[in-house]
């Protein structure tokens, strides 16, 4: 018996360290603007999948179209306070990265439009991920021509793109 309850109170601390988790996002009307989980999703989806996940508040529904070769979907604000300077960007099995997509300041409950075309060597698996905030030193200039709603930007981490948009 002992041992049914150690393991019940194993549990019931994961789900509340879990939901306490989830509710971060709300910050009581102040701007979100920084990263606060790791950059990279290890997910790596089939073609026929669908990425819908919530990260620092953006909510990213994308999928693949092979009909147009293309990734679609949408990223809403989901918490009280506006999020700024959100991306998305889908990473593919061959290497490449698609986006990020120009920043867009989101306000509460808002959601846009994600449009972002595939072109290079066949892919497999894809993974996707909004950012929000400001892009990190390292990535230098490169959200600028990167896209935005209905964007094509192929270069490398954060630095592609920013010499004259997508393809």
């Amino acid at each position: 018996m002992n041992h049914f309850c150690g393991v019940l109170t194993a549990i019931a601390i994961v789900l509340i360290a879990g939901i306490y988790g989830c509710s971060r996002d709300v910050t009581n009307g102040n701007p979100v603007t920084a990263e606060t989980d790791s950059e990279e999703s290890t997910v790596q989806l089939s073609l026929s999948d669908t990425y819908d996940n919530v990260r620092n508040g953006a909510h990213l529904i994308m999928s693949y179209d092979a009909a147009t070769n293309s990734f679609e979907g949408t990223v809403q604000n989901t918490t009280n306070a506006i999020l700024l300077q959100v991306r998305v960007e889908i990473h593919l099995s061959n290497g490449v990265e698609l986006g990020p997509t120009s920043p867009v300041d989101l306000a509460p409950g808002e959601q846009i439009p994600i449009v972002l075309v595939a072109e290079g060597a066949p892919f497999d698996r894809w993974t996707a991920h909004p950012e929000v905030g400001p892009m990190s030193s390292s990535g230098g200039e490169g959200s600028e021509g990167g896209g935005g709603e209905g964007a094509e930007g192929n270069g490398g981490e954060h630095a592609g793109g920013a010499e004259g948009g997508g393809n």
